[in-house]
């Protein structure tokens, strides 16, 4: 197991093979030396739901295996991840017990009126 963090570049649309076989890829761009590094990886069968909710920006960790293979005397290797966990603070305003939303600073005040 692996896991690298970085900032999503870029995410494709998924691929459905005729074996019923489905993948989605993305890249994730990674601070390494002088130089940025773009890496792809796959999310495979049910992992494919885990890319559904990013996009271009999203600061992620990617947990992911190696994955090896040899076709025709050409090796291939897959970066297959199984994880991947947003960095940064929850989107999702706070709430107090009845689920009015908490004031942002100290001394605001919250309007109860639905309108």
């Amino acid at each position: 197991m692996f896991e690298i963090a970085g900032t999503i570049k870029k995410v494709f649309e998924e691929q459905t093979f005729g074996s019923g076989f489905n993948k989605r890829e993305f890249v994730l761009t990674i601070a390494s030396g002088r130089f940025p590094q773009d890496i792809k990886f796959e999310c495979v069968k049910d992992k494919v739901a885990l890319v559904a909710g990013l996009k271009p920006g999203d600061k992620v960790t990617v947990s992911f295996d190696l994955r090896g293979r040899e076709w025709k005397e050409n090796y291939y290797v897959n970066l297959n991840a199984w994880k991947i966990t947003a960095e940064g603070p929850a989107a999702a305003p706070a709430d107090d017990a009845d689920g009015a939303p908490l004031p942002e600073e100290p001394g605001e005040t919250v309007d109860d009126v639905p309108f």
